[in-house]
């Protein structure tokens, strides 16, 4: 709605996870490089958790469209809700393999043929495992063997293992000891500091139309810093809804006072500043830290 208003092409801060907007913080820079040394050094499974919103899945897809095709077959599972035979039906499938109607141990084989074609051709394969908080114990467990299709000398395959914090209490249950064991390269991707996170949005404006097709004011910038604790969805949240207003009222700088009435608005805040419960579970999002 505002996009010709600023000068945008695009939406600068909508909330789907495009590889193309992807802003490096440090600590996105450091989770990249913990994926980058996990794949190159074989190192098995590979463990990257976050709160809701920090950026894990536009992190895993940049890091994915970045592997070359020449050395790398990758397969990224997205829907956490699945029985082990479903989950291996999925994997299967996303590598172009035979997976319908296949019993369980039909689709192992099928799997380590092809993974074991991979390795004589040098190449390295990677599955990524995203919202795996969700995952059941059982389809955990399936992904446990899964690794152990091996040579005496490497991994046959690279699994990474991404979630929410819940992750962390999932692996360390008793009966999953065996595959917590076995994570060699851990990394929490923790929100951005107020620095970065007037850096993100300027980037975001930048990618979407033209530098400074929309400006917000240090204490805009402050009050969205608040509300979202750094974490890149809540800023996206925070910011389009102040564009917005800046559109309405035809102004290109965005002051602390729109930023507040955005704030409000996303919260369900009525005039007597109590909230109305509408958009309230936004703050579900929210980190368990204070910035």
């Amino acid at each position: 709605m505002y996009c010709a208003f600023y000068g945008f092409r695009e939406s600068p801060f909508t909330i789907t996870p495009n590889p193309r907007f992807l802003f490096m913080s440090a600590q996105h820079r450091e989770a990249f490089a913990h994926l980058v040394y996990a794949v190159e050094s074989r190192a098995g499974f590979i463990e990257l958790t976050g709160e809701v919103g920090t950026g894990k899945t536009t992190l895993l897809r940049t890091f994915l469209n970045r592997l070359d095709s020449e050395g790398h077959r990758t397969a990224l599972i997205f829907n956490p809700c699945l029985s082990s035979l479903e989950l291996l039906t999925s994997i299967n499938r996303e590598f172009g393999l035979p997976y319908q109607n296949g019993s369980r141990m039909e689709l192992l084989q099928s799997l380590n043929a092809f993974l074991l074609e991979q390795k004589a051709s040098g190449r390295s394969v990677v599955l990524v495992m995203d919202e795996a908080q969700n995952l059941s114990p059982e389809v955990l467990e399936q992904i446990r063997l899964i690794s152990n299709l091996e040579t005496e000398t490497d991994k046959l395959i690279q699994i990474v293992l991404s979630g929410q914090p819940e992750l962390l209490s999932l692996l360390a249950r008793e009966e999953l000891r065996q595959l917590n064991q076995r994570i060699t390269v851990r990394y929490h991707l923790l929100p951005m500091g107020f620095d970065s996170t007037r850096r993100y949005i300027d980037h975001r404006m930048e990618l979407a139309g033209r530098y400074r097709a929309a400006e917000f004011s240090k204490s805009a910038l402050k009050r969205i810093f608040r509300f979202s604790g750094g974490v890149p969805r809540l800023v996206n949240i925070a910011c389009d809804r102040a564009l917005l207003i800046g559109f309405t009222e035809e102004e290109r700088v965005i002051s602390g006072s729109m930023a507040a009435r955005a704030i409000s608005e996303l919260l369900g805040r009525a005039p007597n500043g109590k909230s109305t419960g509408f958009l309230a579970r936004i703050l579900g999002l929210l980190p368990h830290r204070r910035p």
